[in-house]
């Protein structure tokens, strides 16, 4: 038996049409097992839920009272770090504010407790996470500053914001955040609306589709008001995120109303410019030209098939709308799917006027430096969740249906000559990988090109393939470097850590180095790691971080692009428009 860290915030797209919208996300759910938050065993419930503990030796104490804008809140000292938990950021999005863009907080009287994680924002439990709420008062952030001894050397330390993956699961507290902050930064963790409470979309409602992301520029805008009460420098802030976080960072980069809230960017496992051929995410799966991206007619026809079942389908959207916001949240929950059925953002509207993927090609966007990547076997954390690691035998005959179905029937010979199963350990780590370079790996170098030709790109991938994992699974599928394995480096984590090797620790202290000194500065430079130069379009450098190796790897070259740019059959390509 394997014991590796289930990974934080992959993330599934559903509804690609409206015929396929049933299909989609029932054939989709598989993928919520592999969006554990971090401290996948806790159990929050609709109150104050789990936060990251303090750590071995460093007991919170109280003592640390801050003014904000809207009254003083007081959190806890936990060794040299000040943490403030449950800070709320926006008006509760309950009754005639449910789907509606984030309203200011009520301003408060005397010293608000900020030691305890505020509610999570609503979502189910699943067999992954034993984790639910249904708490609409969950706009809120933790923040954890600097030791207090570096907060006093330096005016104004760099704040970096933190989006969590998934879309339909987790929250803010989950991520410890004193690893990056003993590096000299401001970290906040931040909660948003989830699944169908962030991205319902109706004809003639003002936000459709985008509820989650004004409630990330929201949380900025609240850095920005904010910052320097906690000693960070709101001219200073980097946005980050992983997996459907990620792709969120890319949104605000391509959304004018985040301009000027944030100066750098970080995204790990993004899928901004990412397709998926038919089947990549299991039998039945439709592909699909982008990832995480839908028109506001799809998002709206997501919302029709979804919320059928509840009572409230009338010509009027308006008395539809009514009609949803006076339903329960438990209610809304137990529609199946629901939650996993909204992980995409609408477009073609104020907060994302048009396409992403076509904003950055461009040059539409905020021109801010970016820390960019993937890990090296992406893929294999899907198909090893789906099959082999759950007793289900991914075959020689599925590898030659699943090529069949994504590039049809002559683009799958060559791709099996390509990949031939005799080349890998199994069929499933040959489908794997074949979906890893097809995949994320074309998608991720095709993010670092389009932003590369305008703003300086620090390009990486996340390479130990002994990445810690807690989840026991049977048998003994390889994982390798898996989807958003590289996170336990950058956040403290009560499981991971004790896992770590020497040379995992190594790593851990390298990434978090380089990350803070790309939030410092714009470049991830520093003083002990290899230097990491910049991708550009002539010099497309990656930097490789593995255990005993950091430095170049030809990305192109691992993972065959040659091929895949030669082979243009086989699903919606990277330059496709709807």
């Amino acid at each position: 038996m394997i014991h590796r860290r289930a990974p934080q915030a992959p993330h599934t797209p559903h509804g690609p049409r409206r015929a396929a919208v049933t299909l989609t996300v029932t054939a989709l759910t598989f993928t919520a097992l592999l969006s554990a938050p971090l401290t996948s065993t806790a159990k929050p419930g609709p109150g104050p839920g789990p936060g990251p503990g303090p750590g071995p030796g460093s007991a919170p104490r109280a003592g640390a009272t801050v003014r904000t804008d809207a009254g003083l809140v007081r959190g806890a000292r936990s060794g040299a770090h000040r943490i403030f938990r449950g800070i709320p950021y926006a008006g509760a999005p309950k009754g005639r504010h449910r789907w509606a863009p984030p309203r200011p907080v009520r301003p408060w009287k005397g010293v608000r407790d900020a030691t305890k994680p505020g509610p999570l924002c609503p979502q189910v439990p699943s067999s992954y996470a034993q984790i639910s709420s249904t708490e609409e008062d969950c706009l809120a952030l933790n923040v954890t500053t600097p030791p207090d001894e570096g907060r006093r050397r330096t005016a104004g330390a760099p704040v970096l914001v933190w989006i969590h993956g998934d879309g339909s699961v987790g929250g803010g507290a989950f991520f410890d955040g004193r690893r990056l902050a003993r590096r000299g930064l401001v970290v906040v963790t931040v909660n948003y609306r989830l699944g169908v409470f962030g991205g319902l979309a109706l004809p003639g409602l003002r936000g459709s589709g985008t509820f989650g992301l004004q409630d990330q520029r929201a949380a900025l805008t609240w850095v920005r008001n904010n910052a320097r009460a906690f000693g960070g420098d709101p001219g200073n802030v980097t946005v980050a995120g992983v997996s459907f976080g990620a792709s969120a960072v890319a949104g605000h980069l391509t959304s004018p109303a985040s301009k000027g809230l944030f100066h750098r960017a970080v995204m790990a496992s993004g899928e901004a410019v990412m397709d998926m051929p038919a089947g990549a995410m299991g039998p039945g799966v439709p592909g699909y030209p982008w990832y995480v991206w839908r028109t506001g007619r799809e998002m709206e026809d997501i919302t029709t098939e979804m919320t059928s079942t509840l009572g409230c389908r009338d010509r009027r959207p308006q008395r539809t709308l009514a009609c949803l916001r006076a339903l329960p949240v438990k209610t809304v929950l137990k529609v199946p799917h629901i939650m996993n059925a909204f992980q995409a953002f609408g477009y073609g509207n104020a907060t994302l006027p048009e396409l992403p993927p076509k904003a950055l090609r461009a040059g539409r966007f905020h021109r801010v430096p970016v820390l960019s990547g993937a890990t090296r076997d992406e893929h294999r954390t899907f198909v090893g969740m789906m099959y082999d690691a759950v007793g289900r035998k991914f075959t020689e005959a599925d590898y030659g249906r699943a090529l069949r179905t994504a590039f049809g029937g002559p683009s799958a010979k060559r791709v099996r000559a390509e990949y031939p199963t005799a080349a890998f350990p199994s069929p499933a780590l040959a489908w794997s990988t074949v979906i890893t370079d097809r995949m994320w790996a074309r998608g991720t170098r095709a993010q670092h090109e389009a932003l590369a030709r305008h703003v300086p790109v620090y390009a990486y991938e996340f390479a130990d393939r002994d990445a810690p994992m807690f989840l026991p699974l049977p048998g003994d599928f390889d994982f390798g470097a898996f989807h958003a394995g590289d996170i336990p480096y950058l956040f403290e984590d009560e499981t991971a850590e004790p896992q770590f090797t020497p040379a995992q620790r190594r790593l851990s202290a390298a990434m978090s180095g380089y990350w803070a000194a790309f939030a410092r500065t714009g470049t991830p430079s520093a003083a002990d790691p290899p230097a990491w130069p910049p991708y550009t379009p002539h010099t497309p450098y990656t930097q490789s971080l593995a255990p005993h190796r950091i430095g170049p790897v030809d990305y192109y070259r691992e993972h065959n692009l040659a091929f895949w740019e030669a082979t243009r059959e086989g699903g919606p390509q990277q330059g496709d428009q709807q």
